[in-house]
């Protein structure tokens, strides 16, 4: 089991829902290694770090063993290490608290530029 796709692993170890959405990911920029995007294509090795943007958290995790196919919840950890900084964890929590996307009322829809401001938030 030496050449498992990244898009295949993320699906397996339950990062992504599918492995369509993994693929997308991948395409788009969102997961990367060393701070290059990687294709959907890229084989995973043992060891090797990988920075994912999903939603609007950015996680890092490590591969800890090959997988091929999905996995319980339960048995993640075995596959993966999350290396992911726990105050990036309570970023997200305050988000979802607090909802920061929320707008006044009759101030209708966000402008071109508002709209830049609130992905560059969520996503950077």
């Amino acid at each position: 089991m030496n050449d498992i796709r990244i898009d295949k692993y993320l699906w397996a170890v339950r990062l992504f829902k599918t492995r369509s959405i993994a693929t997308d990911a991948c395409r788009s920029g969102r997961v990367k290694m060393n701070g290059t995007p990687v294709k959907a294509s890229h084989e995973i090795s043992v060891g090797e770090i990988y920075e994912l943007n999903i939603d609007q958290t950015h996680r890092t995790v490590q591969v800890k063993e090959m997988l091929g196919n999905r996995v319980g919840a339960k048995l993640v950890e075995n596959y993966l290490t999350d290396l992911t900084p726990p105050e990036e964890y309570e970023r997200i929590q305050m988000v979802r608290q607090y909802g920061f996307e929320k707008r006044d009322r009759g101030s209708g829809r966000p402008t071109k530029r508002d709209r830049r401001e609130i992905e560059e938030f969520k996503y950077k």
